[in-house]
């Protein structure tokens, strides 16, 4: 399991088109990959779960992927929320 914090760095944080974007990115790994929040754990391949968090620009979450690809997966999700991608 590999995990990394990350600050949300999106202009206008995750809203619908962010989110669709997020989740082509995650999807595109083997390993299964959750955002963590203080009170959820949601998979970041499952678009209505990535949109019941209801993320900003400036928050803070944990990247945690399991599996054959995870620390890519880890690195992608956390490039793409950082804006570097």
């Amino acid at each position: 399991m590999t995990k990394q914090d990350v600050t949300i760095k999106l202009a206008g944080g995750l809203e619908a088109r962010p989110v669709a974007m997020l989740v082509q990115v995650a999807s595109q790994y083997e390993a299964s990959v959750y955002l963590d929040t203080e009170d959820k754990h949601v998979n970041a391949k499952s678009i209505m779960g990535m949109m019941s968090l209801g993320l900003d620009t400036g928050d803070e979450l944990t990247v945690v992927a399991d599996g054959a690809d995870e620390a890519k997966a880890v690195d992608g999700v956390v490039k793409y929320l950082s804006g570097q991608e």
